[in-house]
């Protein structure tokens, strides 16, 4: 197998400082077998080489019998489809009302969503907002006051 040395004018990964995103580059510069500057083959913009990251690994083991909280472990907080169907036995799915962005939502609501299926309203947040239930998890929704 013959490997090819890297050499200016060809075609490299790189993070663009522009855009913001790994994307195929054009190597403008180097200083002997170091790729120093790129040119981005999407934004046109040059900038030095900052090679694409590889996923970070945790460096420290995680502590016997000590939790990860909420924001990291999604776990950690019920499961949606349960308290979905917790809540759907109390209720008649007959009186659901069709979902509608200017309808006036109470807590407690029935509504059924041309997407989302069968919901409850959990929150009536203003202004103009109501947090639902659906089996899939809770969703943030326009509605009247």
């Amino acid at each position: 197998m013959i490997v090819r040395r890297r050499s200016a004018g060809d075609i490299i990964e790189a993070r663009c400082t522009r855009c913001r995103d790994v994307l195929n580059h054009t190597i403008v510069a180097m200083v002997e077998e170091r790729v120093v500057r790129v040119q981005c083959n999407t934004c046109g913009g040059q900038h030095n080489y900052h090679p694409p990251q590889e996923e970070k690994k945790s460096s420290r083991p995680a502590a016997a019998g000590k939790t990860a909280s909420p924001r990291t472990r999604k776990e950690a907080a019920p499961a949606a489809p349960v308290i979905w169907e917790g809540r759907m036995a109390e209720l008649d799915p007959d009186k659901a009302i069709p979902y509608r962005m200017d309808a006036t939502l109470r807590n407690g609501t029935l509504v059924s969503h041309s997407t989302f299926g069968l919901g409850v309203v959990t929150a009536v947040i203003k202004p103009n907002k109501a947090e639902i239930l659906f089996r899939e998890g809770t969703k943030l929704l326009r509605c009247t006051l």
